[in-house]
This record gives structure tokens, C-alpha cells and sequence, in this order.
């Protein structure tokens, strides 16, 4: 029945003829109305007398009329706007909008009809949604209530309303809007932060909110569900995103991963925009595979069962190996050895593991060193069941530990029915001497640990290249250990690069595609010869041989694409999706930050490494990048008061002295920066103190001179960490003017363009 509308004045009927009331929403009375003078059929919205008092006349409409000039094809347009008197003494003031007439129904119609959608239907209608949001976004206009009750059915396309309201509520101020008891946006698909009242949300919140609607629309109910609004909500701060192939095991795992994405609980971890999440639902709605299961699976430290706690490396080391096998077997993906290792000595249930790491199936296993007598365990489970799919037991010589680690994972790709694709064995023993092999492999668990530890990490890759001078691998974890020691300062550049320059060519020689032989190629040729080009080649070759390498990855985004060149429109996605395929990686965190940090984004940089800091408190890596971040931006105070503390927990380190001096001269404390500028000179008199790090220490304290002074000593003794800072780190944003900052780049020829390489040039 229709309701009388008293309430509208005889100048509204005037020009709009109300047929009858389509519906009451939170906000407004919707009509169907004949617009008189266009001879058209519209729909006359008009807001609630209370929440039009709340935002005042003038305000809505000045919003409103902002949202006028969208001119989309999948955004529903905006008519007319304006107040009418109500009749009758004291009578509120009434604001209107209108808005076509869809003549079909709207996404809530059809969900409440069929519950859920084709695939293909639903991918085809938030396409169209994202089109929409992407457009208005451009014209930075947020709608923050995308919801199937917004999204209209024209000839089966989608047609996003309500922009205008949106916004002019938004823009009348949440404060106000509290007062009405009316929250702008819907619990089930409101982002976080959006329900948490923050008022300056930006598009990421519209992409949650798409993402939840698209979620419905495929599994035929909201991510998140409950009896009220506050379980609702609860979830939504307390839980991981749903993995809708629980719900829809027939969906492809990329749709599944980006939806995941899309629904973090933190905006950036989510796509960076709502085109980015569209153009990875078209890039990943691949097959899935023959019976509707993903090919996934994380390997966990097998636990070593030997009487010496030494052999730790040994059992962490077969580990490792089979992870590198299995990554070679086509659509099998492989959870990133950082997260898998993240759960050592946990005794983790291993549904935790299959939901934190999105696999479906887990192998964990024992190793048992005595002598030459090697036992090995390994069961591969389904994690959704606890179901053992396979398991064995290999009691052999210690000689057929490559023989073994092949045949677990030929093993496993018969179980998961993954075809090879290759014609030889997944285990190619890198070398034939098993005492150098034992020294490599807990070489290589050192430099894991960085520090110190990369001093004893040389000294057993020397050991095992003394025992077997062919052992590719070897010289090339050599070279990066090296190198690394020399960016940590711990070294002085002269003691390490021609011992690095050797093992990185004789590895290269001895295996041109050896992707750690491509990477400490990368590192020397930036950090030791200054050459950039060199190393973009480099980077670029090693994710061309494995494009699953994270390390690669992240080396080549943050080292070539941030550090050199500043492009950070593409190393921040590849960052974000290292971190991504390596969820539990402090390690990935702190590179993140770092990259959002040069681009000036510190509160982002400093919440990126207190995510870190959570996966691993003890590492000192994701601690420091938190200390320069907040020393880069407006959290220098906090700064200060962090580098304190972690002088007193992990020692007077010259980086953290470095961030801290540098906190207080954004803090206005240049003396307090000066003493531990002048600490600094003191001891680089009687042992190696990187001269980058004495630029960023005078820098803090003010001293120009002495900042232009070891500009020129860090070029001549070929700092790595200057290297790093001097293209682009927004900390010298003030010297980028001064003629001999200036003269010291042109010097190493980084005051030009880089000219792309072969492959390089290549890469989009």
C-alpha cells in the first residue's frame, strides 16, 4: 500500500509526480516519480528529516553537486538536487536527489533469488563495479558503501548508486552522523578501519567493501556472518579473511589469493588500488585443476632427531632442498621456506599452518644422523582432515642424501598428481663431497642469521670450496656473505670485494644459471663496482631463471627499482606480493618498509616493520627499519625514545647511533646528535665506521661540511650503504643541489639516466 506523502510540498509535485514508495533505507525514502518536464520516469530520493538537520543545507548540497559531474556508464547519474519546505507549520526542511529509474533490479534482488552466481557472472559484475570505483577514485570521490543493495541489474550490467549520499554524508562529519544513530556503511562489507571510525578512509576501503560483495556473490554469503552486528565486527578485527575455496572449491586459487588480499585487515596489505585487484582477478581466474583441488603445500623443518644439536643445520638443510625441488614442478605452488621455517619448534596444529600459509597440504618429516648412517622420515598430510596421503621411511648410507631428497619429491608430485614437465631427476647433487656439502649447508644457516654469524658462514663456505673447488653454490653464497658483511659495516669494502669478484665469477663459470650466482652478481655489481646497469641485468636474469624466487624478487625491487631508481610504482606491488607469497617473513616486512620509507610514506614504513617486529621480536632488521622510518617522518619523538632502547638491547650498533642522531635532529636536538656524531668519528679512527653512516650522524647534527666530507670518502672507498642511500633516500633530499654532492654523483656517472639492458628493458 502506497503511504500518503503529505510530507512533500506542492513545489516538488509540481515538477515530480510520486507514483508510489519503492523503499525505506537507513538514510533516505526512495520514490518512483514522473519527472514532469522530461517525461521521464526517476527515482526520487529524499533523506530522513532528522539526518537532513544533521548535515545542514548548504553542506549536502555543495557534496552532492561534486558527485553530479561522474559521468560513467556503470555509475547510476545524478539527475537533480535540492531542499523543499515541508507543508505545515513546523515542518522540517526536506533534501532531495534524483537519480534514473532502473527498470531491473538490484544485486541484493538477485542474490536473495538465486543465493549465488556463475563465476563467470559474478567476475563480469565486479569488473564492472571496479570500473566504476576506479573512475570515481580518479576523481577522488570514495563512495564507502558498496554493498548489493548499491549495485543495480540494466540489462544484466552493473550500475553503482548512491555516490552522492555517500559522500556528503561523510563530508558533513561522522561526529555528527553518530548523533542520528546512523553509521555510513554496511557491517557486512565495512573495511576496518571504516568501522573503527576513522574518518579519512581512501579507496582500499571501497575495495574491501568490493571484495566482501564479490565473496557473497560466489559462495552465497557475506566473508563475515552472526546474530549481530557486534559478532560481525568482532570477526572482522580478530580473524583472518575466510579463504573462499573452503566454501567454493572449484574457484581458482588466484581468484581465491586476491580476494584474500583484497579483505586484509590492514589497508596496505591490501592492492594498492581497486584497478589492481581487477586486473588480478582477470590475470588469475585460470583453470582449476582436475578434481577441484589446489596444488599447494608447505614443508616444514623436518626436526632433527640426532643426539648433537649441531646437526640442526643438516635436518633444517634437506628441508630446504626439497622446498628448491618442489618449486620446480609446475602448477605446484610452494609456501616460501621464511613462513614454513617460521613454525619450527612450535608443534603448530597443522590447520593453523594450511589456513596461516593457504596450502592444502603439509610435509613434515625427521632426520636421524649417525655416522655415515642416515634415517629420514617424511608424511605428507591433507590439512583440512589430518589425513595421511603418503609417508616413508629411508634408512640409507649418508651418500644417498640427494638420491633421498629426489625421491621425496618425486613422491609427492605422484601423490598431488603434478606432472613433472622435465625429463631428469629434481635433485641435481651440487657437489660429490658429502663433508663439504655438511659445511655448506650450515654456511648457509648462518648467513640466514646475518650479523656475525656471515663471519662464520665464510669461514665454512671457504672449508667446503677448499674440499670441493667445483662447488658452484658454494661460491656464490660465498660472494654474498662477503658482501653483505661489507653493507653491515662489519668489514672494510678493500677486505672483501676481490675475494667476492673471484667466487662470483668462478660460480657463474661454473653454472651460468644459478640464480644465487645471478644475485651476487647484482650485489657486487652495485655495492662493489657502483655499477648499476650491471645489476639490473643481473637482478633481472635471476627472476627470469626462477620468477618464484623470492629473494630475487624482493632484491630486485628494492635494490634496483627503489634504491636506484626511485620507481616505486613498480617495487612496492612486487614487494607487497613477496610479502604476500611469504606471509610470515619478518624479513619480506622489513623490505617493504624500507621501500615505503623512500617514498615518503614513514607512518606506512613504521607499521609495515611492527608487523615484523610481531613475526620476530629478537631481529634486529625489521627493529631498525621501524627507527628510521619514524627518524624519516613526523614520529622522530618516538624515534628517539626506540633507538634508546635499542641501543641498550642489541649494543651501540653505528646504524641504530646513526637513525637515532638523525631522530633528534628532526626533533631539534642537534647536540644530542652531535655527541653521538662525534662517538662515531672517535671510533672510526681506531676501527672501520662506515663513512655513509658518518654523513646520515652529521647530517643530524647539523654539520654540512662534515656531511659533503665523508659524501666523498664513501665514494672513494666504495661504501655499499652509499650505494644504497645516495640515489634516492629522502634524507638527502637536502644536499641533492649542493655542487659537490652533485659533483660526486656526476664523478660516478648517477647523474644520468640508467640505460636499460637487454633484459631489463623487457621487464613492464
Amino acid at each position: 500500500m502506497n503511504r500518503p506523502l503529505e510530507h512533500l510540498t506542492s513545489a516538488l509535485a509540481q515538477r515530480y509526480r510520486i507514483e508510489r514508495e519503492l523503499g525505506r533505507g537507513g538514510m533516505a525514502t526512495v520514490y518512483l516519480a514522473d519527472d514532469l518536464k522530461h517525461e521521464r520516469k526517476v527515482a526520487l530520493k529524499v533523506l530522513r528529516p532528522d539526518l537532513a538537520a544533521t548535515l545542514g543545507t548548504e553542506r549536502f548540497l555543495s557534496e552532492i553537486r561534486t558527485t553530479a559531474k561522474l559521468n560513467h556508464p556503470h555509475i547510476l547519474a545524478l539527475y537533480d538536487s535540492g531542499e523543499a519546505q515541508a507543508e505545515g507549520p513546523g515542518q522540517p526542511t526536506l533534501l532531495y536527489y534524483v537519480m534514473p529509474f532502473v527498470d531491473g533490479e538490484s544485486l541484493r534482488d538477485r542474490l536473495a533469488r538465486d543465493k549465488h552466481l556463475p563465476v563467470d557472472e559474478a567476475l563480469r559484475i565486479a569488473s564492472e563495479v571496479a570500473d566504476a570505483l576506479v573512475y570515481a577514485h580518479a576523481h577522488d570521490i570514495i563512495h564507502r558503501d558498496i554493498k548489493p543493495e548499491n549495485i543495480l541489474l540494466q540489462s544484466g550490467h552493473a550500475v553503482v548508486a548512491d555516490f552522492g549520499i555517500a559522500r556528503a554524508v561523510s563530508a558533513a562529519g561522522s561526529e555528527r552522523i553518530t548523533l542520528t544513530g546512523l553509521a555510513l556503511g554496511t557491517p557486512a562489507y565495512m573495511s576496518p578501519e571504516q568501522a573503527a571510525g576513522e574518518r579519512d578512509v581512501d579507496g582500499r576501503s571501497d575495495l574491501y567493501a568490493l571484495a566482501c560483495v564479490l565473496y557473497e556473490m560466489l559462495a552465497g554469503e557475506p566473508p563475515f556472518t552472526g546474530p549481530t552486528l557486534d559478532s560481525i565486527l568482532v570477526q572482522r578485527f580478530t580473524q583472518p579473511p575466510p579463504r573462499l575455496r573452503v566454501k567454493v572449491p572449484h574457484i581458482s586459487s588466484g581468484v581465491d589469493a586476491a580476494l584474500y588480499t583484497a579483505m586484509a585487515r590492514a589497508p596496505e596489505d591490501r592492492f594498492a588500488t581497486v584497478e589492481r585487484f581487477a586486473q588480478a582477478l582477470i590475470a588469475k581466474n585460470g583453470p582449476t585443476d582436475a578434481g577441484g583441488h589446489e596444488r599447494s603445500i608447505a614443508v616444514l623443518p623436518f626436526a632433527n632427531m640426532s643426539g648433537d644439536p649441531e646437526n640442526e643445520y643438516f635436518s633444517d638443510g634437506i628441508s630446504e632442498e626439497i622446498i628448491n625441488a618442489l618449486t620446480q614442478l609446475p602448477r605446484l605452488r610452494v609456501a616460501a621456506r621464511t613462513s614454513s621455517f617460521s613454525f619450527k619448534g612450535r608443534n603448530a596444529d597443522l590447520r593453523t599452518v594450511g589456513e596461516q600459509l593457504n596450502v592444502t597440504t603439509v610435509l613434515e618429516g625427521s632426520v636421524r644422523k649417525a655416522g655415515d648412517r642416515l634415517r629420514i622420515t617424511a608424511q605428507l598430510v591433507n590439512v583440512a582432515d589430518g589425513y595421511h596421503l603418503w609417508s616413508e621411511r629411508y634408512d640409507r648410507e649418508l651418500t644417498d642424501v640427494f638420491v633421498i631428497q629426489d625421491e621425496i619429491a618425486l613422491a609427492i608430485a605422484g601423490k598431488l598428481k603434478v606432472t613433472l614437465g622435465v625429463g631428469e631427476a629434481l635433485i641435481r647433487p651440487p657437489t660429490e663431497n658429502l663433508e663439504a656439502y655438511e659445511l655448506f649447508l650450515k654456511g648457509r644457516a648462518l648467513a640466514r642469521q646475518r650479523g656475525s654469524a656471515l663471519l662464520r658462514a665464510v669461514e665454512c663456505f671457504d672449508q667446503a670450496l677448499r674440499l670441493d673447488p667445483a662447488f658452484a653454490p658454494a661460491h656464490a653464497e660465498l660472494a654474498e656473505a662477503l658482501l653483505l658483511l661489507s653493507l653491515y659495516g662489519l668489514v672494510h669494502p678493500s677486505e672483501v670485494y676481490a675475494r667476492a669478484a673471484a667466487a662470483t665469477e668462478r660460480a657463474l663459470a661454473l653454472d651460468s644459471s644459478l640464480v644465487a650466482g645471478q644475485l651476487a652478481l647484482g650485489l657486487l655489481s652495485l655495492m662493489g663496482e657502483f655499477d648499476r646497469e650491471k645489476a639490473a641485468a643481473a637482478w633481472a636474469r635471476a627472476v627470469e631463471l626462477d620468477p618464484t624466487s623470492q629473494d630475487a624478487r624482493a632484491l630486485r625491487a628494492l635494490f634496483d627499482w627503489c634504491y636506484v631508481r626511485g620507481d616505486h610504482d613498480r617495487a612496492l606491488p612486487e614487494l607487497r606480493a613477496v610479502v604476500e607469497a611469504d606471509p610470515l617473513s619478518a624479513h619480506a616486512r622489513a623490505q617493504l618498509a624500507l621501500a615505503l620509507a623512500w617514498n615518503r610514506q614513514a607512518e606506512l614504513a613504521a607499521a609495515e616493520s611492527e608487523r615484523g617486529i610481531e613475526l620476530d621480536p629478537t631481529a634486529f632488521y625489521p627493529n631498525w627499519t621501524r627507527l628510521h622510518a619514524l627518524a624519516l617522518g613526523p614520529g622522530a619523538a618516538e624515534a628517539v625514545e626506540i633507538g634508546r632502547s635499542m641501543l641498550s638491547r642489541f649494543g651501540r650498533h653505528p646504524w641504530l647511533m646513526m637513525g637515532l642522531a638523525l631522530a633528534h635532529g628532526a626533533t631539534r636536538r642537534p647536540e644530542k646528535a652531535d655527541a653521538l656524531y662525534a662517538e662515531l668519528f672517535a671510533r672510526s679512527r681506531g676501527e672501520y665506521v662506515q663513512p655513509a653512516v658518518l654523513t646520515v650522524a652529521a647530517l643530524g647534527a647539523g654539520r654540512r661540511a662534515d656531511v659533503l666530507r665523508h659524501v666523498a670518502e664513501a665514494a672513494e672507498v666504495r661504501d655499499p650503504l652509499f650505494a644504497l642511500i645516495a640515489p634516492q633516500w629522502p634524507g638527502y633530499d637536502a644536499l641533492r643541489t649542493d655542487p659537490e654532492f652533485v659533483s660526486v654523483l656526476r664523478r660516478l656517472r648517477w647523474d644520468r639516466p640508467m640505460k636499460p639492458g637487454k633484459l631489463e628493458a623487457g621487464v613492464a
